[in-house]
């Protein structure tokens, strides 16, 4: 169902991380992190650190792990007209330059870049669209400490209005790690309409690597998680798209 175009080449387990415009990190904003814990916990086998214990962050989020290394974190929201939603990080070396680019290309800095403790500098932006999506320069974390593999992050799908304004603008800011040599990207593209109803806004949809769909959907449902979109093939694996007890929305992927 999900067209895939310019961004199609499929990830590998060799993507550079300190090429610009690579996925590194994941987080959820969630009203109640303990509740999310025992979700994602038992759907994926994360262990959870908090970070205030060991010195990485603030008391309202924590590091979730998968056999001790860090695949994404659950933040608490601080403000409940936030929403609650998974959002996906780029690494970029320099979040300020890449948000002066980001504003040239026609899209919007929503926070602009800040430390986060000693970790490194985080930033949200929105696409000229209005798929909103983070940024992130490492200073002590890097990201994944795991990816490609059940459990962890596997891909990022941008749903978008307009596919081909998305291959200009997304191509433009993270041309070497769409399109530069030895490039393996880890996030496409699909019109909204593909998918979701025409009126979904669009957006960025984490994909978290599953062994088994029907599994995970099981899984999901004993959980008091949804489905929102019934397994489907791609280019890229067979999706389903789910969420979990608080409606933070997110994608299993078979390969």
């Amino acid at each position: 169902m999900a067209e895939n175009g310019a961004f199609e080449k499929r990830s590998s387990d060799r993507p550079s991380a300190r090429r610009e415009g690579v996925p590194c990190w994941v987080d959820a904003q969630l009203s109640d992190v303990e509740a999310g814990k025992r979700f994602y916990g038992e759907l994926f086998g994360w262990t959870f650190e908090d970070p205030e214990e060991t010195g990485e962050g603030a008391a309202e989020s924590v590091r979730a792990c998968l056999d001790g290394e860090p695949v994404a974190a659950l933040v608490r929201k601080t403000d409940g007209r936030m929403p609650t939603v998974w959002s996906v990080y780029f690494h970029t070396p320099d979040a300020a330059a890449l948000a002066a680019r980001i504003r040239a290309g026609g899209g919007q800095v929503v926070t602009p870049p800040h430390p986060v403790g000693t970790l490194g500098t985080a930033a949200l932006a929105a696409d000229p669209d209005g798929a909103v999506f983070g940024l992130w320069q490492p200073g002590r974390r890097t990201g994944f400490g795991r990816r490609h593999e059940p459990g962890a992050f596997a891909w990022a799908e941008l749903y978008t209005r307009d596919t081909e304004a998305a291959n200009a603008f997304y191509g433009d800011l993270f041309h070497d790690a769409l399109f530069g040599p030895d490039a393996s990207p880890d996030f496409g593209r699909a019109r909204v309409s593909d998918v979701f109803p025409a009126e979904m806004p669009p957006h960025f949809l984490v994909h978290f690597q599953v062994e088994d769909v029907a599994g995970g959907l099981a899984a999901v449902a004993r959980l008091g998680g949804r489905v929102r979109v019934p397994p489907f093939e791609t280019s890229y694996g067979r999706v389903a798209v789910v969420s979990d007890g608080q409606g933070a929305s997110f994608a299993l992927l078979q390969r």
